[in-house]
């Protein structure tokens, strides 16, 4: 049982508006007023560096980024779902640079011995956002509840049943629930929404002195 500190929201009411912002631009699907919010000098930190194209509008770059024309409309649920995170970690390749989801604080060696341990790898722990989540023992969001979990590592299992799985980018409404194993053994079943990844992709923002602006994204490599 590897324990957690979930990340903290960003203490800044501006980004919290700025939030709200991209919200209501993602349900308009608003490709010029996000282009307005999106630094020129864009990134895209992928395995083998920057994979962003210099000299190219920065929202060009956000867009190859997260399949931002998508026909399924998965890259204005990506940007939906990015807006929803209160949270932020500064990035310490970029100053003033923050990204979301924030990384959790915990013991790393206490982790590494727990995936050593299980035989898995980073991408197969998840985390509770919030103390007390309620774990079902089916895929129904009305299923008896088998235990409570607190804020510790818990291993995502596959499965494919109906209604399983994570939505593109987290804009789903219907909330599909994610199979997981409890740290005390127990197999169950919670909002998707309601853990996140350890592994994730993540959106970056820097704070200009015109306001808020997606300064860079980590992840995506395709």
């Amino acid at each position: 049982m590897v324990a957690i500190t979930a990340p903290a929201p960003v203490n800044d009411p501006s980004f919290e508006a700025f939030r709200k912002q991209l919200a209501a631009i993602a349900q308009k699907k608003d490709r010029k007023a996000l282009a307005a919010l999106v630094a020129n000098n864009f990134f895209w930190m992928g395995d083998k560096g920057d994979k962003a194209q210099k000299g190219r509008p920065g929202i060009e770059n956000l867009a190859k980024a997260i399949t931002l024309d998508a026909k399924d409309g998965s890259g204005w649920d990506a940007i939906d779902g990015f807006s929803a995170d209160p949270t932020g970690s500064p990035y310490s390749e970029r100053p003033n640079t923050i990204c979301a989801p924030a990384d959790p604080n915990f013991n790393a060696q206490e982790f590494e011995a727990l995936t050593k341990a299980t035989g898995t790898e980073d991408s197969d722990w998840a985390f509770p956002t919030q103390p007390g989540l309620e774990m079902r023992a089916g895929p129904q969001p009305n299923a008896p509840v088998v235990e409570k979990l607190g804020l510790h590592f818990v291993r995502v299992m596959d499965d494919e049943g109906p209604g399983q799985g994570p939505p593109p980018g987290g804009g789903n409404q219907d909330k599909p629930m994610l199979k997981i194993v409890a740290p005390s053994g127990k197999v169950g079943y919670v909002p998707v929404d309601a853990v996140s990844p350890l592994v994730n992709d993540q959106v970056c923002y820097v704070k200009e002195a015109g306001g808020w602006k997606i300064a860079g994204f980590i992840g995506g490599d395709q």
